[in-house]
C-alpha cells in the first residue's frame, strides 16, 4: 500500500495558517497597525479561500470562509480586545479545516455549512432592522 503525497498546495496553506494564527502574525500586525492591519491579516488570509474556489469548492464552504475572515476583522479592528481574539478565534486555522475537510470529503458542503449561513444572514436582518428602528426613533426624537 503506498501512501498519499502531501499536497503541496495544502501544504502552504497549513504554514501559512500557522505563521498568521499560531505565532500571532495576524494579532501583532492589527496591534502595530490598528485597522490597517486588521485588514491586511484578512486580505492575506483570502489565500486559503483562493484555493478553495480554485477547487470549485461549492459556494457555501467559500461563504463560511468569507465569514470567518470577516468576523476576524470586525472583532479585530476593536483596540486591544480584537487583538487577543485574533488569538482565540484563529480563522486562518478554521479555513484550514474546512478545506482539508472538505478536500477529502470531495468539496462537498455540509448541513452545518448552509446552517452557519443561515443564522448570519438572520443576524444581519436582525442588525438591519435594528438600525432603521434607531434611525426612526432618532428622527421621531428630533420631530
Amino acid at each position: 500500500m503506498v501512501a498519499a503525497l502531501p499536497d503541496p498546495e495544502i501544504e502552504r496553506a497549513r504554514t501559512f495558517a500557522r505563521v498568521f494564527d499560531r505565532y500571532g502574525l495576524d494579532a501583532i500586525l492589527g496591534f502595530v497597525l490598528p485597522g490597517v492591519g486588521d485588514i491586511a491579516g484578512s486580505l492575506l488570509g483570502l489565500y486559503i479561500v483562493a484555493i478553495a474556489i480554485r477547487r470549485r469548492f461549492p459556494a457555501a464552504i467559500v461563504v463560511r470562509m468569507l465569514l470567518n475572515l470577516g468576523l476576524d476583522v470586525v472583532v479585530g479592528a476593536v483596540p486591544l480586545v480584537g487583538d487577543v481574539a485574533d488569538f482565540v478565534f484563529r480563522a486562518n486555522e478554521r479555513n484550514l479545516r474546512l478545506l482539508e475537510d472538505r478536500s477529502s470529503a470531495g468539496g462537498r458542503a455540509r448541513a452545518s455549512d448552509w446552517a452557519i449561513i443561515g443564522a448570519v444572514g438572520l443576524g444581519l436582518i436582525a442588525v438591519m432592522c435594528l438600525v432603521v428602528y434607531a434611525v426612526a426613533a432618532v428622527v421621531h426624537a428630533l420631530t
